[in-house]
């Protein structure tokens, strides 16, 4: 399974403390917001938006701050113009690194993302240099004890999932981003719990990481998803499981 697959679900379930939830929340705020100043402030017409808000739904979020966020993208209230801007480069390793940010002030983040690289002993490179390394796909992982492999296998691809592949302990399910909402709607039919559910960038391949590379590249994905103005992180790092559990 891939480094990705393996940060993401470790992420997920260590959950999060308050003051992780808050940070949440306000990311989640962002991406609503900007969904709906894209793309109007209906979801059922919005595909962006309608993922934002199942993201915020999942984390909880109350549906009074849901709606305050859409009405601040579509203009019915005050709000901050943010601009989506990736940023691309290297850590440890030489492993890649994508980063999707939502800011108000892209001299602060740029200068905040270079800062938090260098310090891992990483650094931030021109445009196009790693997002080539990246697919976007459908996500959603599913632990292996939850569900026989049979089942879960039909119901995903029967629901247009493009592949399910299995490591230790979970099943990862891979669709095309059109695809995605009909795979999670099937998996949710048949109320199979799962760990992440999401449209991300898997790597096409990824890049071994041990020992202090492996530590530094986990510390550095927690520095960058802390900063205010990053909404996620990828690399093509793969991390031993128990370095990641460890940590």
């Amino acid at each position: 399974m891939s480094g990705h697959s393996k940060w993401s679900s470790i992420k997920h379930k260590k959950g999060a403390t308050d003051a992780k939830r808050g940070k949440i929340f306000t990311k989640l705020i962002k991406e609503i917001t900007v969904a709906a100043r894209m793309g109007r402030g209906d979801p059922a017409t919005n595909a962006r938006l309608r993922t934002a808000i199942q993201a915020a739904k999942s984390e909880n979020m109350p549906k009074d701050n849901i709606e305050r966020a859409i009405k601040k993208g579509t203009g019915e209230l005050e709000g901050v113009n943010y601009e989506d801007i990736i940023y691309e480069g290297y850590g440890p390793g030489g492993a890649a690194i994508l980063i999707e940010s939502l800011t108000d002030n892209k001299n602060r983040t740029v200068a905040d993302i270079r800062y938090i690289l260098s310090k891992a002993g990483g650094k931030l490179d021109v445009n196009g240099c790693v997002a080539w390394m990246f697919e976007k796909k459908g996500y959603i992982v599913v632990e292996n004890s939850k569900v026989d492999e049979e089942i879960l296998m039909e119901i995903a691809i029967d629901a247009g999932a493009e592949d399910v592949r299995e490591d230790e302990t979970n099943f990862e399910i891979i669709t095309g981003p059109q695809d995605f909402e009909a795979v999670k709607t099937a998996i949710d039919k048949e109320s199979i719990p799962y760990i992440v559910a999401e449209i991300t960038m898997l790597p096409k391949s990824t890049v071994n990481l041990e020992g202090k590379e492996a530590e530094q590249m986990v510390r550095l994905m927690e520095n960058l998803e802390d900063c205010d103005d990053v909404q996620k992180v990828y690399t093509n790092a793969d991390i031993p499981e128990d370095i990641l559990n460890n940590m």
